[in-house]
């Protein structure tokens, strides 16, 4: 039989052990730190842009501010191109990512994410004068997208799966995919709609109009951060949850993009 003296003094040790292990986890660094870093891409308006006064603006550069603002501390915007931000994240730059990050599968091998804050459809972005009409059209068009995201993937996929003499280019920046797109080395490039139509409203691009939808499913997005910081992801999770509940996501929708903002969910499963 254990003496009472003896199970106390080894319950202290034990629980002087644990106390010497626990580590603080990237929420509380955030918090003690008050500031929190987020990598945003500011060159992909309505999300992420800058405004006349050259400040970082946009639906994402606003999530930020509002997680920021939950979270007790200083919002930091980080610029960052997209295929800069998973590096970000993992280098240490940045805390969290609000930078329209697709929840591929693939990346969920390398970062951590939320459940989708905002929801994209495709759209074909082109010139007056290629002659094209729908997506199909492309199969024999030079087209190029900013490597590494979800519309880029797929539209070098079907190029590939068309085997109908196209090609496909893939540019570091979303205003490298324009300019090329302007001057007339690629034909045709797959944006979202939000992104299409901010471009054309610009009016820096004579001749840019959008013929009609890829046929891509919809693309969720996601806050990402650190994959083993769940404790983290968890706050994320409910900070969205938050966001959509109080009617600030249908707020900003309606501030940066206009209509009615798509849902965040998926019919018949629980993310």
């Amino acid at each position: 039989m254990i003496k009472p003296t003896a199970l106390v003094a080894g319950m202290a040790i034990a629980l002087t052990s644990f106390g010497s292990t626990a580590q603080a986890d990237k929420l509380d660094d955030i918090i003690a730190s008050g500031t929190l870093k987020c990598a945003v891409t500011l060159d992909f308006p309505p999300m992420g842009f800058r405004d006349e006064s050259n400040q970082p603006a946009g639906f994402d550069v606003d999530t930020c501010r509002d997680l920021a603002a939950a979270l007790g501390v200083e919002a930091e915007i980080v610029e960052t191109p997209f295929p800069d931000r998973i590096p970000a994240l993992v280098s240490g730059r940045a805390d969290v990512g609000v930078a329209s990050t697709s929840d591929t599968l693939e990346r969920a091998k390398t970062i951590g994410f939320s459940i989708p804050y905002f929801a994209f459809q495709m759209v074909v972005l082109t010139r007056e004068d290629t002659g094209i009409d729908a997506y199909e059209d492309l199969a024999d068009k030079r087209v190029g997208s900013v490597a590494g995201t979800y519309e880029a993937i797929a539209l070098e996929d079907d190029i590939d799966e068309w085997d109908a003499g196209g090609s496909f280019r893939p540019y570091q920046t979303q205003a490298d995919v324009f300019l090329a797109l302007s001057q007339g080395q690629i034909d045709a490039t797959v944006v979202t709609n939000t992104v299409a139509q901010a471009t054309i409203d610009t009016g820096n691009f004579d001749g840019f109009v959008v013929q009609g939808d890829a046929p891509y499913i919809t693309d969720y997005v996601s806050l990402i951060a650190p994959r083993m910081e769940q404790g983290l992801i968890n706050y994320l999770n409910l900070f969205v949850n938050q966001q959509v509940r109080t009617g600030r996501y249908e707020e900003l929708f309606e501030k940066w993009v206009g209509g009615e903002a798509p849902k965040l969910s998926v019919n018949g499963v629980y993310y």
